[in-house]
C-alpha cells in the first residue's frame, strides 16, 4: 500500500503522474475505472495537515512573533510537499480498502 501499487497484484503502479490515477495496471490488467475516492483525501488532508499547520502557526506566533515572511516560508512548503505526500498516500489506502471490501 505504501508504494502506491496495484491492489490485486502489488506490482503495477496506481499513478501516471503526482496524483493522476492510471486507466488499469500494467502487470494484470485489472480495471481501475470503477475506482472512485471522491473527496475523501481531500478532506483527511484538510482536516489533518490543516490542524497541523494551523496549531504550527499559532505557537510560532505566540511564541516568537515572526513577520509574515518567516510564516510564509516556513508553511508554504510544509503545505505543498505535505498535501501531495499525503495525498498520495491516503488516495492508495482509500483504493486498496475499497478493492478489498468490493472483492473484485
Amino acid at each position: 500500500m505504501a508504494k502506491a501499487r496495484c491492489p490485486r497484484c502489488g506490482q503495477g503502479p496506481l499513478f501516471k503522474g503526482l496524483l493522476a490515477l492510471r486507466d488499469k495496471c500494467p502487470s494484470c490488467g485489472l480495471d481501475y475505472s470503477a475506482i472512485d475516492t471522491g473527496d475523501g483525501p481531500a478532506v483527511f488532508v484538510i482536516l489533518i495537515l490543516g490542524a497541523i499547520v494551523t496549531g504550527g502557526a499559532l505557537w510560532l506566533e505566540l511564541k516568537y512573533e515572526p513577520p509574515m515572511w518567516v510564516h510564509l516560508i516556513i508553511w508554504l512548503p510544509i503545505i505543498l510537499i505535505g498535501s501531495i505526500y499525503m495525498l498520495r498516500r491516503i488516495k492508495t489506502a482509500l483504493i486498496h480498502q475499497q478493492y478489498r471490501k468490493l472483492g473484485w
